[in-house]
Formats: structure tokens, C-alpha cells, sequence
């Protein structure tokens, strides 16, 4: 159409029975919202404060307590259907041998190599005497996994494989040292490295304390540059820039076994918990402290980060 026909063009208009128009209506109104509704597809967070809630109700779960063996009897029978390894040894401790247990939880995908996001379900024990149930140090990271776990279940990944470790023995059973601290970790890094499975861990993930509901991530100075970037990179595209990385600190915790064995490795964390760090292994460490919120944006940019490893 030429532009002096454009200008003298009237556009021909058709009345519109009733109905129809409010269907129209109805139908741009749909397709205007859609990217709107694509776009606010979160992370459940609420699903994993509701597992932590209930994994909080066992009570403390320091080793060799009653509650420890309802830890390991809880995640599985949550995990009974999917493909779970226990990996029990025992552990050489300043009160002698203890029993512990790993549960690693794999995921396939179709491409070759590893990503393995972790967490420790125990509680501490020296602080057994004072009904310290861990809620955010252990519990809310444990309900964080279980949740990741259901978007991942019954469906062979496009990436690599994902594996889900709830590791025992992290907290000290007298005093933190590099020999009593990380019973866990330690055993696994080791094993895997005997295996070979050490060699087709593409990148380690470890989530502690982060279901905090005044989220801090800290950015842990030892964790591998690259992921650290990867990390930055997920919380920016959510808008969630203030929540991450803006302290810096060495944090030794389970991700040492892996990154000393040359695995890739980060260590999510958030250890300004409560007002000048008051709550951190007191009794105070309730679910109250803790927010479907900060477990939302945990999901939202560990999930973001694995697609972008994957795309690596």
C-alpha cells in the first residue's frame, strides 16, 4: 500500500455479536498475561520449608542419638523409590568409633559427568544437652534438597547426572579441628577417589545455613573462581543481587574434601545468622528463624546455576 493510500485508508470495521467479543476480549487478555505468568515460575519454596518442618519435628539428630536413626529412617523412606545409596562407615571420633551414614540420591542425565549439590542433616553434638534441633544449620538445606529433588524425579536430565548428598558428621563431635569436623565429606572425597567416580564430578555444590530469613550469602574466598561467577551470574538474573556475596570470609566446611582433591567446588553459605550471629548453634536455631522466602531464592539460583554448568 502506498503511503498516500495509507493515509487515505479507513480501516473497515464488522460489529461483533456479544459473545464473541467477550470472547476476544477474554483472549487478549490471556495471551497478554502469558509471558507474565512464564515469567513468575519460581522455585517452590514453601515445599521445602514444609520438609524441613517436618524434619525439624524429629527433634535433635546428633550421631548416636535416637533422633539420628529417625533422620536416616526419614530421608529413606522419602527417597525409597528413587536411586539411593546409603554409604555407612564408621567414624574414628574423640568418643571413639561412631557409626555415620551418607545418602547420595542420583538423578541420570544424558550427558557424561557429575554435579553433585550436598548438604549435612546431622546436629551438633556437643550442643546435645540443649535441644538444639538445627532448623536452619542442617534441616532448612535437607528440605531445600528434598524439594529440588521432586523437580528432578522421573525424568532423564538434558545435562549431566545430578546428585543429591545429605552428608553425616559434619559438625564436630568435641572441638572443630581438621580431624574432628567433616566425617562425611571426608569419607566420600576419599571413596571417590579409590572408585574413580572423583574424576566425573563436573562441579560441587554445598548449600549451609542459607534458610535463613535474613539471607546474607557470603562469598566463601577458598570456592573455585569460575562457579562462584556462575552463582553471581543465577542470583543476578533474579534480581536477587543484594542476598549474595556482598562479605567475603574462608569457611572450612565439606566442600574442602572435594576442592582439595581438584573437584570444582562452592560452598553456599550464610553464617550471619540472627543479630550478631546469636542464633547459630544455640537453641535459638528454631523454624520461626527460617523463610520459604530465602529457600525460594536458594532453588531458584541453584537450579539457574546447574543450567548454566550444563551449558559450560
Amino acid at each position: 500500500m502506498s503511503p498516500l493510500a495509507m493515509r487515505n485508508w479507513v480501516p473497515q470495521v464488522w460489529p461483533l455479536r456479544p459473545g464473541k467479543a467477550r470472547n476476544l476480549t477474554l483472549l487478549f487478555f490471556l495471551l497478554l498475561l502469558a509471558p507474565l505468568t512464564l515469567c513468575a515460575q519460581h522455585f517452590n519454596g514453601d515445599k521445602a520449608l514444609n520438609y524441613a518442618r517436618e524434619f525439624v519435628a524429629i527433634g535433635p539428630r546428633w550421631p548416636t542419638s535416637p533422633g539420628h536413626l529417625k533422620a536416616e529412617q526419614f530421608l529413606r523412606d522419602h527417597f525409597k523409590h528413587d536411586n539411593v545409596e546409603e554409604d555407612t562407615f564408621t567414624a574414628n571420633t574423640p568418643i571413639g568409633p561412631v557409626a555415620m551414614r551418607n545418602f547420595i540420591v542420583r538423578f541420570p542425565g544424558k550427558k557424561d559427568g557429575v554435579i553433585v549439590l550436598s548438604t549435612h542433616y546431622e546436629t551438633n553434638y556437643p550442643l546435645r544437652t540443649i535441644n538444639f534441633v538445627g532448623a536452619n544449620d542442617g534441616a532448612s538445606t535437607t528440605g531445600l534438597l528434598m524439594a529440588i529433588a521432586d523437580q528432578l524425579r522421573g525424568k532423564t536430565l538434558d545435562g549431566y547426572s545430578i546428585w543429591l548428598v545429605f552428608f553425616d558428621g559434619e559438625e564436630a563431635i568435641q572441638t572443630w579441628s581438621a580431624s574432628d569436623s567433616t566425617y562425611g565429606s571426608r569419607h566420600l572425597a576419599a571413596k571417590c577417589g579409590r572408585d574413580g567416580t572423583l574424576g566425573k564430578i563436573k562441579a560441587f555444590m554445598l548449600a549451609d545455613m542459607i534458610g535463613d530469613k535474613d539471607l546474607d550469602i557470603e562469598r566463601e574466598t577458598r570456592s573455585t573462581g569460575w562457579l562462584v561467577d556462575l552463582v553471581r551470574q543465577a542470583a543476578h538474573k533474579y534480581g536477587y543481587d543484594r542476598y549474595f556475596f556482598q562479605t567475603e570470609e574462608a569457611v572450612e566446611d565439606d566442600h574442602l574434601a572435594f576442592l582439595d582433591r581438584g573437584v570444582p567446588s562452592i560452598d553456599v553459605i550464610d553464617l550471619d545468622y540472627g543479630p550478631n550471629n546469636s542464633y547459630h548453634h544455640t537453641a535459638q536455631d528454631t523454624l520461626d528463624k527460617v523463610s520459604a522466602h530465602s529457600l525460594t531464592i536458594d532453588g531458584d539460583v541453584f537450579l539457574e546455576t546447574i543450567k548454566e554448568i550444563n551449558q559450560r
